[in-house]
């Protein structure tokens, strides 16, 4: 879980703090990325030069440093990471996350961060158990901080108990479960497996013609790709389109709507099907060997027959119907009316609709309006990115399909 993950180690004032030499080996060894805040009192055990050789990285140390400002200011530091570590957590810097204070470029970093942050704490015993401590405590675990140790025994001043940093590879392992629980919860399509369609279909009317569409294939790549991070298997059947093939997402390629149904088909079964693409509705009934030539006269007739109705045809399967099948509707005038019209024409669970009239831009552009239409209702969603209605639609279908069934 820890490979090329992002930490912010914090590294504060204690004898512990050597240990945190052999924390940043273990995390390097294991494909993590690290920077390091080294404190003014961390300092006194350490040197910024053995910090920074071990993580291959310029160490921090100073919140007034105008040129580390303009490089790496507090607030890039504390966000550009997946889990802000601290390492040892002192008392003082407990008592100062607690009570929100930001005296220097540790405690300024930790209050400005908006990332996971987790505490290994080590001090005096007694110092450990004073009533203050215990506070502090409980109030950074009030608010969601992370904890692993201090474990106990022999401690640097001579005494004995609670206070000990927990081992380095006690840290290790707490980085690891936490990334992996994390994987867990921001993955919640893993296991599951998708469909999705996208872009126009070119309908062959002589070898150098054809029937399509102004389909970009934006929206349903965005789709794919957004679902594809939530941990879904997906499948990407796309026409004709000059976008690259989306990270993570297995595409396959067609020209024609029967190409593309075979594909859907292929795909199947599917726990989701998400049908975006703008199907061509008709095709030749036989697509001429040569190139059409002018003749003169009246323009050639085009015998032309419905193609395949790839969103009817996946809903009502009986066998292997995705649990979800989700159309798309791009209309240029009531866009509701024929939205809900098209819901229980094609038998699927959810229309996305939008107005692709000329002038909302939407049809080949970056950004997108939407409804959500089920027979539970209708949601207007706000006008937004394709990239952001993608994400928004592939929370919605994780929720849905993470309810239990009647």
């Amino acid at each position: 879980m820890l490979q090329d993950k992002r930490v912010l180690l914090i590294i504060g004032g204690g004898i512990a703090a050597y240990k945190a030499l052999d924390l940043i080996r273990r995390l390097r060894e294991r494909g993590v990325h690290l920077r390091a805040i080294l404190t003014k009192a961390g300092g006194e055990f350490i040197t910024p030069l053995s910090v920074a050789s071990l993580t291959g990285e310029k160490v921090y140390t100073d919140l007034f440093s105008l040129t580390d400002e303009a490089e790496m200011g507090h607030i890039r530091l504390s966000r550009e990471a997946d889990l802000v570590l601290v390492v040892p957590a002192t008392a003082d810097l407990m008592a100062s996350m607690a009570h929100g204070i930001a005296r220097d470029l540790a405690t300024t970093a930790l209050l400005a961060t908006d990332k996971p942050v987790m505490i290994a704490p080590s001090m005096n015993v007694q110092m450990w158990n004073h009533p203050a401590t215990q506070r502090n405590l409980r109030t950074l675990e009030g608010d969601g901080i992370l904890r692993v140790g201090p474990g106990s025994g022999d401690l640097a001043c001579g005494e004995v108990g609670d206070g000990r940093l927990a081992d380095v590879m006690d840290i290790v392992a707490a980085a690891d479960r936490f990334f992996d629980r994390a994987m867990v919860a921001n993955r919640p399509l893993a296991g599951k497996r998708a469909l999705v369609t996208a872009g126009p279909t070119h309908e062959a009317i002589d070898p150098v013609r054809y029937i399509a569409n102004r389909s970009s294939g934006k929206q349903g790549y965005a789709i794919a790709e957004a679902l594809a991070a939530l941990g879904a298997e997906t499948i990407l059947v796309s026409g004709p389109t000059t976008l690259p093939d989306p990270a993570a997402v297995t595409t396959v390629r067609i020209n024609s709507a029967r190409e593309m149904l075979a594909a859907c088909e292929a795909a199947l079964p599917a726990d989701v099907a998400v049908c975006v693409a703008a199907v061509a509705d008709w095709r030749m009934a036989d697509d001429a060997a040569q190139k059409i030539k002018k003749n003169g006269g009246a323009p050639p007739m085009l015998n032309l027959v419905e193609n395949p109705d790839i969103l009817a045809t996946l809903s009502s399967r009986a066998k292997d119907r995705p649990a979800l099948v989700v159309g798309f509707a791009a209309e240029t005038e009531k866009v509701i009316e024929h939205a809900r019209a098209k819901l229980g024409r094609k038998g699927c669970d959810w229309i996305v609709a939008n107005d692709v009239s000329p002038a909302t831009g939407i049809m080949g552009g970056d950004d997108n309006t939407v409804h959500l239409v089920s027979r539970a209702g209708i949601e207007d969603w706000p006008p937004a990115s394709k990239a952001d209605v993608a994400r928004r639609l592939a929370q919605r279908i994780a929720d849905h399909l993470k309810e239990p069934t009647a």
